[in-house]
């Protein structure tokens, strides 16, 4: 099995934990590129927090922060199961992560490509390879699913 898929399966599982929460159901995964340890993981918190930022790439990049005693995450890559907003894209450019793999776009909400397409801004210090669609009708599908039962 290749790694994208291994993580991009935790980062759905996480994905799943907070639907059945109530969250928006958003995973991710943060893994040192090395050694392919994960670092970090976390889901949306943002109804449970009451919290704006609580997105699920935030609390990852926190909480790996605070395990690497560092801000700065270069040797590590990023797996979410949707598009970053502009906000989590500016937070992954600040924590310098080497690679962000992602699941479903995000025609509406996302700030990788679409939106703002932050890391193509001329002030964008540090842009992270990024590889999108990976999973992305199953990603894809935890959206729909969550959004369909809260409309019933």
């Amino acid at each position: 099995m290749q790694a994208e898929n291994k993580y991009m399966m935790r980062a759905q599982a996480l994905a799943a934990e907070a639907a059945a929460l109530g969250e928006i159901p958003v995973g991710a995964v943060l893994v040192d590129s090395q050694s392919g340890e994960i670092v970090a993981e976390a889901h949306n918190l943002t109804e449970r927090d009451s919290d704006a930022t609580a997105h699920a790439e935030i609390i990852a990049l926190r909480a790996g922060g605070a395990k690497k005693g560092s801000p700065r995450l270069s040797d590590c890559d990023l797996y979410v199961t949707l598009e970053p907003c502009a906000m989590c894209a500016a937070a992954i450019s600040f924590a310098r992560i080497r690679r962000l793999y992602f699941g479903a776009y995000d025609p509406k909400g996302g700030g990788v490509e679409n939106g703002t397409v932050f890391y193509s801004q001329p002030t964008c210090h540090h842009r992270p390879e990024v590889y999108g669609g990976i999973h992305e009708q199953d990603c894809a599908q935890l959206l729909k699913d969550f959004f369909k039962d809260k409309r019933t």
